[in-house]
């Protein structure tokens, strides 16, 4: 049994240190390329208005209720030709969301907007099915695609249709912002996580030609990229993701855009919070078990971009990873005390701590570069912002476990709440889930468990695992203790 746990400790960290080591390729790659990414963002030329080529902006929607008449009034306000702009609502609505997107609607149509409210007979494949279905009516040579949450920059297409000019350019992606980040601690954490994903990740893969991804939201598609692509499919929880690299295996170009900010809200509460990362793992993990074996067979593929789309699809596996780390490293701290003969081991797994430095340092450059003035932060954020990840990780490894072995689950929207200051409340957002299932009391033990461990690093007297089981305790703990007090009838009332 000793030899198990120290075997499955050992793979769980040596596969990290190998997916940071990934990492770190992009880290280099974003520092190097920054004067190019800055000439070729400069160099994009304008489109004369009375060349500029028909749009059609997709709004897909599910029972919106706190958002939707933002998101009308954002897009509406697009600049850009009336005569070549054509908006659409795809709604699926099943509640009051349809009578306000109706009376928004038939407003701006009055007004002389080309905006369509849009009901499908049948709500089919969920957000892929509603965008497949607009596809069918829409007028544009390109797609723009807003979610729910987000507020796009009036300017928006004026920057981003112009890379369009090169007719292998199949996708353009922005860079979120967020509108709620000071809202409270788990916000500022994810915006924290996501803006190393939208400065490092993205910026990395597009400057050195590795295969990316659309981010479902706050880009835009050439509608014949879509088609020779195969479409929207829906047997994914990520059909941007999919669709991304079906795209670009047929040949269309990725371009990134990271100077273009598109703000969006960060979910507030636990719960949801938890319900947008599964639906991100898992369709993570599903198009993996779908596309990597056409990444292997397709012709002019490098292998340096095959291991880096094995890097990148099968990411959210690190979270079966951390959950295997943390488990074992309790019975680590006996095993260790008991057999000193066999510390040369632990000598070679400890050459593995040079994770730290990567993940420091591909967080700390987004804090850096985007936020000079809140730089020192960096010493608060990447231990709480790990602490989440690693309370999340139960949740996270069972939705990526769901995900390989093919379970199919329905598509499960993250409720949005219209929130941007401390002040702003959501006590009656109807959408939020209240339940607490068995996972969330797991996730409470879980915590427990691992303040037996720093217990057993006082007895014992040997405090190497004991920061990494503060972080432990408090991830899990953080996430049961708001799972619980969130899902009570004040719930709201409460922020992180």
């Amino acid at each position: 049994m000793e030899i198990l746990v120290l075997f499955l400790y050992g793979l769980a960290l040596m596969l990290l240190f190998f997916y940071n080591c990934g990492q770190l390729s992009l880290i280099i790659i974003y520092i190097r390329s920054e004067r190019k990414r800055r000439m070729a963002a400069l160099a994009t030329e304008t489109i004369q208005p009375d060349k500029l080529p028909y749009v059609t902006v997709q709004l897909p929607v599910y029972n919106e209720l706190y958002v939707v008449e933002r998101l009308i009034d954002a897009v509406v306000q697009l600049q850009y030709p009336q005569d070549k702009l054509e908006i659409q609502l795809l709604d699926d609505s099943t509640d009051e969301t349809v009578e306000l997107i109706a009376r928004k609607v038939a407003d701006y149509k009055q007004q002389g907007i080309d905006i369509e409210h849009i009901r499908r007979p049948e709500r089919k494949g969920f957000k892929a099915g509603a965008l497949a279905y607009g596809l069918t009516i829409a007028k544009g040579e390109f797609i723009a695609i807003f979610d729910a949450d987000f507020v796009p920059d009036p300017e928006f297409l004026l920057k981003t249709i112009p890379h369009f000019a090169d007719p292998k350019v199949g996708i353009v992606q922005t860079r979120w912002e967020h509108l709620n980040e000071e809202f409270s601690l788990m916000t500022q954490l994810q915006a924290f996580g996501l803006n190393a994903h939208f400065t490092i990740e993205q910026s990395g893969r597009h400057a050195a030609g590795f295969l990316a991804n659309f981010n479902g939201t706050g880009g835009v598609w050439r509608k014949s990229a879509i088609a020779d692509a195969g479409g929207w499919q829906s047997d994914t929880l990520t059909e941007d993701l999919d669709l991304s690299y079906r795209a670009q295996l047929r040949g269309w170009k990725f371009v990134y855009r990271e100077d273009i900010g598109s703000p969006a809200e960060l979910p507030v509460a636990m719960n949801a919070l938890k319900s947008q990362q599964y639906r991100w793992m898992k369709g993570a993990a599903e198009c993996a078990r779908k596309l990597f074996g056409k990444v292997l067979r397709t012709p002019g593929i490098s292998f340096t971009m095959k291991l880096h789309a094995f890097f990148h699809l099968f990411s959210s596996a690190t979270f079966i990873l951390v959950l295997i780390l943390g488990i074992m490293s309790v019975p680590l701290i006996y095993i260790r005390s008991h057999h000193p003969e066999w510390e040369w081991v632990f000598f070679v797994i400890n050459l593995f701590q040079f994770n730290l430095l990567i993940l420091i340092t591909f967080y700390g450059i987004p804090l850096w570069f985007l936020k000079p003035t809140t730089k020192a932060k960096l010493v608060w954020y990447f231990p709480m912002y790990s602490s989440l990840m690693m309370g999340l990780s139960l949740h996270n490894t069972i939705a990526v476990i769901e995900g390989y072995l093919g379970r199919k689950t329905p598509f499960i929207r993250t409720p949005k709440f219209n929130v941007k200051t401390a002040a702003d409340r959501w006590d009656a957002n109807k959408y939020v889930s209240r339940r607490i299932n068995w996972l969330t009391l797991v996730e409470g033990l879980l915590s427990i468990y691992f303040l037996g461990g720093l217990a057993l690093a006082v007895y014992i007297q040997d405090f190497r695992m004991f920061f990494l089981h503060i972080m432990l305790m408090v991830g899990f703990g953080m996430v049961f203790f708001y799972s619980v007090l969130q899902s009570g009838p004040r719930s709201a009332a409460v922020r992180i």
